[in-house]
Order: C-alpha cells, then structure tokens, then sequence
C-alpha cells in the first residue's frame, strides 16, 4: 500500500475516532465551515454588562435576526448563504443564550431585551436595518419595530410568538399540562421537541446530538428563567401589529406544532401591507427545514433574485 493511501486510511482512521470519541470537537468544526461557507465571522460586543457573539457577513444593506428560545445565531447558518450575497446578515447570539452572557442579577424581559438590542445595534455600528425573527425572535422583532419604528426598513417574522388568540398548539398544550417542551434534559425530551419543531427533521448524525443535548442540559435552568421573565405576562401581537409601519412578510409553515398555523390567518387583516405566506409541509423553523425556499421567498419579497 502507498504512503498515499495509508496517510489516508489514517486521516479517516482519525475522524472516524474523533466522531465516536469526541463528537463537540467535530461538531464545533462542521458548525465552523457552515459559518466560512455563508462568508460570516464570529465576532463579539459588549453591550450592557453583556459579552455578545454575533455572525457578520455579506454585502449590502444590513439583516439583523433574531433566533428563537433556546436556539442561537448558528440557526441562521444553512440559509446565510443564499442572503449573504444581496445582504450584511448579522446574527446574534441573543444575551442569555449561545455563547453571550448571562448575568445572574440582569433581567431577560422583553424590556429589557429589547433595549439590548438596540445598544447592540448600536455597538455594531448600524442605524437603520431589515429585521427578522423566528418564534421568539419574531416576537421580539414586531416589538423591536413598535418600539423603534425609525430604524426598522422592513421585518421578516417566521412564525412569531404572540399571536394570542390563536389556536392551541402541541406545545402550548404541553406547558398547560405544567412541562416545558422547549427546554430539553435528556435524549427523550431533546428528540421530542425536533419532532415538534419539524414537519420533516433534516438529516443529523446521532454523534451531534450528544453535545447538543449536553448544552441544553446545562443552559435549562437559566432558560426556564428566561421563559418566565418573558412570556409570564405576554403582549398580544393582535392587539399591536396595525400601528406596524415597516413593510413585512409573515410566514408560518402549515404543520408547526409549536405555535399553530392559524395565527396566520388572525395577522391578515390586521396587517393589510403586509405579505403572507404559508409553506406546506413545513414546521416551525422553515430557515432550517428548506433554507433555499425560505430564502427565496425573501429575496422576491425584496425584489433580488438568488
């Protein structure tokens, strides 16, 4: 046999092992080539007592998004490339989840979310932006853009929480019943909650789900806190969305099991600019179920093509 084939063997030897016996550290190397093939960095700010990791990349006007509870910037990560051709996307980690801080005596309200989003905003050198959001990062954006109308061009909502009068969902059924479906701590709980975020799980190696679940295990009490500072007293999107001034696009997959599809058909007339559309087959994070048509849709909403 080659030296050639032999430092091959060895080299899938090695990965091999490295898969089985250290599945974080291969993780952490396929989350870093999914962000070099988007052209995003990692970076960092800090804002209000606050260390802030973020993603930065691209060209053009700026796209600020905001990720769901319990999720974290990389979320962006498989539909960056097809955006970061036409935009500046950063993605932030938001405080209290991913790798930015938590502060033990900080409060995780929507107030005071909100004015870190801002600072932020501000710390990165951005004035006026698109924002976009999935579950509670498109809560956080509507509210983001009733607060600060001024800086908002337009807003892109993936199935936001708060429409409250909509139809009960899967998850909502489950914290009625006192559990948190959100919030995984063992193999049983992390699968459960894919199932309810996808109507079709993208394919992943079981080896990553290892040091995923160990990460939700050890953020999952400052995480029911932050779930509790949060929606303990929600604001109805219903009862805000008409004074919108930013130009929106609304979208909801029709089999989301963690916030229930008819939220969408609440939103319409009350939002009469905005754009809405309902993605069949889809679940409650459509930038990772099919990023290429999530993104296509976005970019015709702005008049780019891919």
């Amino acid at each position: 046999m080659s030296v050639l084939l032999l430092s091959l063997a060895a080299l899938l030897l090695g990965a091999v092992l490295l898969y089985y016996l250290a599945p974080g550290v291969v993780f952490q190397w396929v989350t870093a080539l999914a962000r070099r093939a988007a052209g995003l960095k990692l970076k960092e700010v800090s804002v209000d007592g606050h260390r802030i990791a973020y993603l930065d990349g691209g060209r053009g006007e700026t796209l600020l998004l905001l990720h769901g509870f319990a999720a974290n910037k990389d979320h962006w990560a498989m539909i960056a490339p097809l955006l970061t051709p036409h935009f500046r996307v950063i993605a932030p980690d938001l405080p209290g989840f991913g790798d930015s801080s938590r502060v033990a005596d900080a409060s995780y309200g929507v107030t005071a979310q909100l004015e870190r989003i801002a600072a932020f905003a501000r710390a990165v050198g951005v004035e006026n932006f698109h924002l976009g959001g999935n579950s509670m990062g498109g809560y956080l954006a509507t509210l983001y853009a009733l607060r600060y109308p001024e800086q908002v061009q337009s807003l892109w909502l993936l199935a936001p929480a708060g429409v409250l009068s909509a139809e009960y969902s899967d998850m909502l059924r489950m914290l009625e019943g006192g559990e948190n479906p959100l919030i995984a701590t063992d193999m049983k709980s992390f699968e459960r909650l894919a199932d309810l975020c996808f109507c079709k799980q993208p394919f992943m190696p079981a080896q990553f789900k290892k040091p995923l679940l160990a990460r939700s295990i050890i953020d999952a009490p400052f995480n029911a806190r932050i779930f509790e500072e949060m929606f303990s007293e929600p604001q109805a999107l219903e009862e805000r969305v008409a004074a919108l001034s930013a130009r929106s696009l609304v979208v909801w997959g029709d089999d989301d099991r963690i916030l229930h599809a008819s939220a969408l058909d609440i939103l319409k007339p009350l939002m009469p600019t905005a754009e809405f559309i309902l993605m069949r087959d889809m679940g409650h994070v459509p930038m990772i179920e099919r990023p290429a048509e999530t993104a296509l849709d976005f970019l015709r909403f702005h008049g780019r093509q891919a």
